[in-house]
């Protein structure tokens, strides 16, 4: 099967916080904090997984984390 690498896009109310709480318990393959305007946050999250387990069960572990108001998939692409 093929790997796919896939970047969710995570909204927080504290996104400092969030941050380290998703680096340190969930232990993704990349994780940056960007500033898209006015004082706003957005973390950037990117695990690489097989093709045949979606995407789905990311994203119900990054909505479980406390403090964390919407997760969207960024992009995703074969690596």
């Amino acid at each position: 099967m093929a790997k796919v690498a896939t970047i969710f896009k995570v909204y927080a109310d504290d996104a400092d916080s969030v941050y380290a709480r998703i680096k340190k318990d969930l232990a993704p393959q990349g994780i940056k904090l960007e500033e898209i305007g006015f004082g706003i946050k957005v973390i950037k999250v990117m695990y690489v997984h097989e093709d045949s387990e979606g995407s789905t069960d990311l994203e119900e572990k990054l909505r479980k984390v406390e403090g964390i108001t919407d997760v969207e998939v960024d992009s995703e692409t074969l690596v």
